[in-house]
């Protein structure tokens, strides 16, 4: 037994002339019948005539057409204007005059290429039936072709108004889905930046430091065990963004950096040679969604600008737990130039483009907090975020 679902899908899967010609079939059902005849639409006042073969031609013609109305509109509306003509001229008024307007409409909807010329050719078209049937009628006055001929183009109107409704709902979803990808491209950039600027500047710092160690076994594997972990961390981490990445992700548990962790990314800059001193207050609260990893990045990304700009000078870290929000604050001791301004440091090869605090500031205004970066009073640079706990994920 075919389930309810699966019969609109089967449906929408026929070919649309299949889909289109049951309201044709309708249409020509509904003219045949003897309680309808005559009750259609009348133009120019010609009596009625009985039907006989030439209406059930004229009829057919009318609304079996109406099965190629989306696929080809103007072979549609050619054969019911045809129809249309006989049906008026010889005097059968039938019901399938309601194929006319129904082909405008959609002709004026779907119809891609050359709309004036076909607007013109049946607007000239109109001019002899509508002069053949005052002449072969009862003296209808002109207004009358006038109106209906209105009519037809009010029909043609309504067709253009829905392709282009159709059209800017069509650029609509075009620009949101630019918008998505736009906006899951920088997602991506920024989480790259994160991770690999921060495990490849302590591998650059530690590396530089372990050209120094030569005279020194001991100091020189600890240097190089300290790159060789970075690295591995910086594996790790890019293995779980290409697993984002993935559309198939999912499947398996969130691996997402709480702040807990903090401790194991300031005993790494402490390892590349940074002195941090790291606070942490108050207790996390039982759900914070986003705002672990927010805090995460803003501290990992700090931590790498004091690597790079500030190596050697004395860095704070303090994180402060509360009810409804995580507070971090990062800073480095100095003579109050802005990291990425020291002359004398000893990493400027890997300046900082300011991408990096942008992208923090994005994302904690993302979940409604504050953000700044500048330098101290006194000296020095500072990184302050308040980030709301419980935000979605």
């Amino acid at each position: 037994m075919i389930s309810s679902r699966r019969i609109p899908e089967t449906w929408h899967r026929l070919d649309v002339t299949v889909r289109d010609l049951p309201l044709g079939l309708l249409i020509l059902a509904a003219s045949l019948l003897p309680a309808s005849q005559n009750h259609g639409t009348q133009l120019g006042g010609l009596a009625a005539r009985p039907f006989d073969a030439s209406a059930i031609v004229a009829v057919a013609l009318q609304c079996l057409p109406l099965a190629l109305r989306r696929r080809w509109p103007v072979v549609c509306l050619s054969l019911v204007s045809l129809g249309f003509a006989v049906d008026q001229l010889r005097g059968y008024h039938s019901l399938a005059g309601t194929a006319m307007p129904i082909a405008l409409v959609t002709a004026g909807s779907h119809l891609e290429r050359h709309r004036r010329a076909t607007v013109l050719l049946f607007s000239v078209a109109y001019v002899p039936l509508a002069v053949a049937l005052y002449q072969l009628g009862s003296g209808e006055p002109p207004s009358e072709f006038v109106t209906y001929y209105l009519a037809l183009a009010l029909a043609w109107g309504i067709g253009g108004w829905l392709r282009s409704t159709r059209a800017a709902e069509a650029e609509r979803r075009r620009r949101v889905a630019e918008d998505t990808r736009a906006a899951e491209r920088a997602r991506i950039a920024r989480e790259l930046h994160d991770v690999v600027t921060h495990h490849v500047t302590a591998m650059v710092v530690q590396a530089e430091a372990a050209r120094y160690l030569t005279a020194a076994p001991d100091r020189l594997d600890q240097a190089l065990t300290a790159v060789t972990d970075a690295g591995r961390r910086a594996t790790a981490d890019l293995r779980h963004l290409l697993d984002l990445i993935n559309p198939d992700h999912g499947s398996g548990p969130a691996r997402t950096p709480p702040v807990g962790r903090l401790l194991t990314l300031v005993e790494q800059t402490r390892r590349a040679g940074q002195p941090v001193e790291f606070t942490e207050e108050g207790t996390p609260a039982e759900s914070t969604g986003s705002a672990d990893l927010v805090a995460y990045r803003v501290v990992q990304e700090a931590l790498t600008n004091a690597l790079k700009h500030a190596h050697g000078i004395r860095t704070s870290v303090q994180v402060h737990h509360g009810e409804k929000d995580i507070t971090v604050e990062v800073s480095t001791d100095g003579s109050g130039s802005p990291a990425g301004s020291r002359p004398g440091a000893r990493t400027g090869s890997l300046g900082g483009s300011g991408r990096g605090l942008a992208g923090l500031r994005e994302r904690v205004d993302v979940l409604g907090g504050d953000f700044s970066a500048g330098a101290r009073t006194g000296g020095g640079f500072v990184v302050r975020a308040r980030i709301p706990a419980g935000s979605p994920s």
